[in-house]
């Protein structure tokens, strides 16, 4: 395991009943302070867990007491029961696989931006904005009038404003570096539409930013590629892949999260350098899947895991540690400060076989956006929608936790909806929440519906 030195001064974190003001801004240790005194039955059958991690991951804290240089400390099991979903149904009851207990995850923040009320949840915590149009995906096609006219109405709705520019506005400004984050992954049966991204631009544009400040970008340079994002954007757009290939050079070594899942060698995943230094404001474009280890691919997953490397080590068959990995991630500065917007594009809905199906079977043509500045509360929705699908195809939850809906083979898996490479873990949206990222309560989330056609 790598060690390296962080300046700062020593802190020591512990147990207490009232959050300070400065934490109530940066809720990671709040959470952890206000979960620790929750209680929780010890499982009847416990797994036996590997002990590599403990002695890979250098020193075990305990909970509740650990010490810190410029970190802070999740003790991510802490983060509880996601049973705030599904109007108080408990995920832990769909199956009896007990699932063994996440490591400490030690994080590394970035310079934090100025304070701003932009930064997530953003603007509008527990709204959403979904606008639907049948007209807008016809025959696996597309069409840009129609997405355009759904953008304009989304954005003048969730900001209340009354024209387009002055809802962009809100969120950008001429001097920004304004970053569209993708999501390729999938391509090209179900990635971000390459038409919405343009009506994006075209919002940004509006607002006073010049092209030349405008990036698209994702982690994987060759997935950009199959969804030709280069050919079909507007000139003097920057499209960015993070990595090229195998070469991580990419990304910021001072800015990390820090882990030992499954006894691996490099236990750190460092944050994008184009994140931690380049932009200043980030809008996430996430597509609408299912996922076979988070449970489902939307605003955070494609935030967290499309900032940092080396992700793929949080889940190995049968078992994932995306939940709480992934909110961990989206908590960490700057990425939490930047990411202002989200619009989901749920033009095509992934109800199996996430995040990489190209089997069209299990890709439904929805013609849905989400548009919100509270990433938990947008997955909460999508959640629903995709458990929704799912029901309708007589197909498991993807709560559920059954050892004989798990394979090994691939082909078996994107071919057959009631089996999965992984028991899911939806229940990262929740943890995301706890952690001050959103409200992951379906009964306090405003989620408003137009439909234009």
């Amino acid at each position: 395991m790598n060690h390296r030195g962080c300046g700062g001064h020593r802190e020591i974190v512990r147990t207490c009943t009232r959050p300070s003001p400065s934490e109530q801004v940066y809720p990671v240790k709040a959470a952890l302070s206000s979960l620790v005194n929750e209680k929780y039955e010890a499982p009847k059958a416990p797994l036996k867990w590997p002990e590599a991690w403990r002695s890979l991951s250098g020193t075990f804290h305990p909970l509740g007491v650990t010490f810190m240089d410029r970190r802070t400390f999740v003790k991510a099991s802490c983060l509880g029961s996601a049973s705030l979903f599904l109007d108080g149904l408990d995920p832990k009851a769909l199956g009896d696989v007990t699932m063994p207990e996440p490591p400490p995850i030690d994080i590394v923040h970035g310079l934090r931006p100025a304070k701003s009320a932009l930064g997530m949840p953003g603007l509008f915590p527990g709204r959403v904005v979904e606008v639907s149009d049948s007209n807008s995906i016809v025959r696996n096609r597309v069409s840009q009038p129609v997405v355009r006219a759904m953008i304009e109405r989304g954005m003048k709705e969730l900001t209340g404003e009354r024209s387009v520019a002055a809802a962009w506005t809100k969120f950008v400004e001429p001097s920004d570096i304004v970053g569209i984050k993708i999501n390729p992954s999938g391509a090209p049966a179900c990635c971000s539409s390459p038409e919405i991204v343009r009506e994006i631009i075209n919002g940004v544009q509006s607002a006073g930013v010049p092209v030349g400040n405008i990036v698209i970008y994702d982690r994987y340079e060759y997935q950009i590629d199959i969804g030709s994002y280069q050919a079909l954007l507007p000139p003097g757009v920057r499209v960015v892949g993070i990595q090229d290939g195998l070469v991580d050079a990419g990304y910021d070594a001072n800015v990390y999260c820090q882990a030992t899942f499954f006894g691996e060698w490099e236990n750190r995943s460092y944050m994008a350098s184009i994140v931690a230094h380049g932009l200043t404001k980030i809008i996430n474009v996430p597509t609408m899947k299912d996922h076979s280890a988070s449970g489902v691919t939307g605003c955070l997953k494609n935030l967290g895991y499309g900032t940092f490397n080396n992700v793929a080590r949080s889940h190995r068959s049968p078992y994932s540690f995306t939940d709480p990995l992934i909110g961990v991630m989206c908590s960490v500065e700057p990425l939490r400060s930047k990411a202002v917007l989200h619009i989901m594009d749920g033009m095509r809905q992934v109800w199996h076989g996430g995040p990489l199906t190209q089997v069209q079977d299990f890709i439904y043509q929805a013609g849905i956006l989400y548009f919100g500045t509270d990433p938990v509360a947008i997955d909460t929705v999508e959640l629903e929608a995709i458990e929704k699908k799912r029901r309708e195809e007589g197909v498991p939850s993807v709560w559920e936790h059954d050892a004989d809906s798990i394979t090994s083979n691939s082909h078996e898996f994107y071919h057959d909806p009631k089996k999965n490479l992984f028991y899911r873990r939806p229940g990262h949206i929740a943890s995301a929440g706890k952690l001050g990222l959103g409200i992951a309560d379906l009964k306090r989330i405003d989620h408003g519906r137009i439909r234009l056609g």
